[in-house]
């Protein structure tokens, strides 16, 4: 792709950064447990609100829904420059990324008239009811069952990874309508208030400190029939349009938080000496340093493509895949890397504000979390390369 900026490219950038010099985002986290923290989570429903009333969430949905109807460069340009801003991570991104998305493609009007303005303005959070303790990697094993009766459904079941539960006011969920057919049939997505009776949420303390994911248990859980997005018993295909934006949505946005935090450890090994002299001028920091550099290079440029070809085709493609293995593990190496040059002082809390302490923790689950390594090797020999599946 051409990776020089239009004259319409430009002028939204400069849009954007005028924007963001007038309204800083000026959010901090409260430490390790701030999605616990109540005032934190309201800071950050005003930030998207704040971005609402300027014209600025969900920038690549259509105009008739609400959004900007950003080109798909320009959502790019809008993710580097939230990300060079400081700006933290939106309080309503699955709703805007994901559940956001696949109402629009599969909903009917009146499911879209009802949830995705509320989404935009982040009065309503959403969450993504879909890994379960036996069913995550192989997610069509799931076993949540949702029994018809009468108008409604009822669910029966448990949920686990669940981000943001503990907050969310809406469950995008994935429950087993049909057991009698293959395990990718009979599957049916459901739009589930969470404060309906029978929810329970439970977080689940990390290594890094914080509850990020939940656990969810539905006993008896009742909702209408008229909430299933897209149709009974064909939410494998629901789920795929899901799974395909959510990996699709990744990569600009991680190409800037991860050259962010790449400057930041430039500028922390600028003070400090080694063997008596500058670290900068140490050969072995500078080789691993340029390795860091050379592999941030190649995934902004693979994240150019996979752009391109979303651009030709109108909708994410498997390329997405490549991009999820290539930053789950070019993360870790680069906060293991981080680790190494700076020594001890990495692993304090008070060390750049924990930066690196919290980077390596968390980055270990990167290549599990949104489909693990294996699985994405497995959609890229088989749709990008066309290879066939093993005996």
């Amino acid at each position: 792709m051409d990776l020089s900026l239009s004259p319409a490219e430009r002028a939204f950038r400069d849009e954007l950064r005028a924007w963001l010099k007038a309204n800083p985002p000026n959010i901090e986290a409260p430490g390790s447990h701030a999605e616990s923290d109540a005032g934190y989570i309201a800071a950050l429903r005003r930030w998207q609100r704040q971005l609402f009333d300027g014209g600025w969430s969900g920038v690549a949905w259509p105009k008739e829904y609400g959004g900007r109807g950003a080109s798909l460069v320009e959502q790019s340009i809008f993710q580097e420059e939230m990300a060079a801003a400081g700006a933290p991570e939106l309080i309503g991104v699955i709703g805007l990324s994901l559940a956001g998305p696949t109402i629009m493609a599969v909903g009917t009007h009146e499911q879209k008239s009802r949830y995705l303005a509320p989404i935009l303005s982040a009065d309503e959070i959403w969450c993504q009811g879909f890994s379960e303790p036996n069913a995550g990697s192989d997610l069509a094993a799931l076993g949540t069952k949702a029994v018809r009766d009468g108008d409604d459904f009822v669910i029966n079941g448990q949920k686990i990874w669940t981000s943001f539960a503990h907050f969310a006011d809406w469950c995008l969920l994935l429950v087993r309508t049909d057991a009698s057919g293959a395990k990718h049939q009979g599957i049916t997505c459901l739009l589930v208030d969470m404060r309906t009776p029978g929810i329970e949420v439970r977080p689940l303390r990390m290594m890094t400190g914080e509850s990020a994911f939940n656990e969810v248990f539905f006993t008896d859980v009742r909702v209408a029939a008229s909430q299933v997005l897209g149709k009974i018993n064909e939410g494998w295909g629901v789920a795929i349009t899901v799974l395909m934006n959510e990996r699709a949505n990744l990569g600009s946005g991680l190409y800037a938080l991860f050259h962010r935090n790449y400057k930041a450890l430039l500028g922390r090994l600028a003070k400090m000496r080694r063997h008596g002299r500058p670290a900068l001028d140490d050969p072995l920091v500078r080789q691993k340093l340029a390795q860091v550099h050379i592999e941030l290079e190649i995934f902004r440029h693979n994240t150019n493509r996979a752009l391109t070809s979303q651009m030709k085709t109108g909708v994410p493609g498997a390329e997405g895949s490549i991009q999820k293995l290539y930053w789950s593990e070019f993360n870790q190496r680069m906060t293991q890397t981080a680790m190494e040059l700076l020594g001890p002082d990495a692993q304090l809390a008070e060390c750049d504000d924990g930066l690196w302490n919290y980077q390596y923790l968390r980055s270990r689950g990167n290549t599990i979390e949104a489909g693990t390594s294996e699985v994405q090797r497995n959609i890229i020999a088989q749709r990008v390369l066309g290879l066939p599946r093993s005996a």
